[in-house]
């Protein structure tokens, strides 16, 4: 069994390299946004702001920290071919064979992020060689490998979230507003727009309980080496609590949505 998703995990690759350009174009223009961010929260540190928590060169820091884990962990649009499949029927022809749709899913994302990672290495080496001088590495050579725990954990939960959205295509033919929607509030609330430790501590409290902050704050965190260690065991746990719901929120919604595919002569 274990060989058929490693065939499933080759095909992803050849699927991607139709797509070549679009992963390079997509990493290139990636770095818009950091760029910007740069400028923005320059002008910002230099005003004054108050921002005790961070100073501009740990800013810069932190946002190449969410570049990384956003390039490592990110659904690439996994969510919309999936719901485009079941939207156009191709999804009956997956019925038919002997796979896990799931763990088949599953390794087409691995096959996807893999490739891009590969893309992007250049354009985040030469973002890092940009601003090397706002970067401090990990002290604790232990940091590294909890630093790839927690994306490994980011990326489940993601990819988790995204095909549970996508199952919702067996109810409804359009779920593009609904994925449009959830997917503003975790641009907020994960940490991509401004660290989540400069938001009220009540504010924090509440956010700690969703899914969110373990999908890119906490990785990041962990890279700029600021939690302790109550802080990290917390966030692996709760990384791993938030795994296993919306693993198992995606794995109920394919057997209902199957169901009722089958129901209507699909």
């Amino acid at each position: 069994m274990i060989a058929l998703y490693q065939k499933v995990f080759g095909i992803g690759l050849q699927d991607t390299f139709v797509y070549r350009w679009n992963f390079v174009l997509r990493s290139l223009f990636s770095i818009i946004p950091l760029i910007a961010t740069v400028f923005i929260w320059r002008a910002v540190c230099e005003q004054g702001s108050g921002l005790s928590e961070y100073n501009f060169s740990s800013m810069v820091f932190y946002f190449i920290g969410v570049l990384m884990v956003d390039n490592l962990a990110s659904p690439t649009e996994d969510e919309w071919r999936i719901a485009s499949e079941i939207r156009e029927g191709q999804i009956s022809s997956l019925l038919t064979k002997p796979l896990n749709h799931l763990a088949y899913r599953l390794s087409l994302f691995g096959a996807y992020r893999c490739l891009y990672t590969l893309v992007t290495l250049p354009v985040m080496g030469a973002v890092v060689w940009g601003l090397s001088r706002h970067i401090q590495l990990p002290q604790q050579i232990l940091t590294w490998p909890l630093f790839f725990l927690s994306v490994a954990g980011s990326a489940l939960i993601q990819f988790f979230i995204a095909y549970s959205l996508a199952m919702l295509a067996f109810w409804i033919m359009e779920v593009s507003t609904l994925i449009f929607i959830l997917y503003s509030f975790e641009y907020f609330l994960s940490g991509h727009v401004f660290p989540l430790d400069l938001l009220p501590a009540s504010v924090r409290s509440v956010l700690e309980w969703t899914p969110f902050p373990y999908e890119l704050f906490f990785p990041v965190q962990i890279l700029l080496e600021r939690l302790d260690v109550a802080s990290i065991q917390k966030g692996f746990m709760m990384q791993f609590f938030w795994v296993c719901v919306t693993g198992a929120s995606a794995r109920l919604l394919w057997n209902l949505g199957v169901r009722r595919y089958q129901a209507s002569g699909g």
